[in-house]
């Protein structure tokens, strides 16, 4: 089934569910900076828009086009940064 998850606001929505790859979820996100932490490893692709993301024990933003992927280890926080409506898919291992 899917569940349905909202952030900041509702400026950052998702969808929830079961991929033949594992735990998946699909979202959007509004303009904004935005700050998340991680309970697995997340693998993030970018599906539309672009992201500027701060990735942990980084110094440097790095430019995430559509159908690139960047991830993210178990128990971390990573910075996002967008300047127009954007998407993306996560995977969670």
């Amino acid at each position: 089934m899917f569940s349905v998850n909202e952030y900041f606001d509702g400026k950052v929505k998702s969808l929830a569910f079961e991929s033949v790859e594992g735990k998946a979820t699909i979202g959007v996100m509004a303009a904004g900076d935005y700050e998340f932490g991680t309970a697995t490893v997340e693998y993030m692709t970018v599906t539309s828009g672009e992201m500027k993301v701060m990735l942990p024990e980084e110094e440097e933003w790095k430019t995430f086009k559509p159908f690139e992927t960047f991830i993210v280890e178990k128990d971390k926080k990573f910075k996002v940064q967008t300047t127009g409506d954007t998407s993306y898919r996560c995977l969670y291992k």
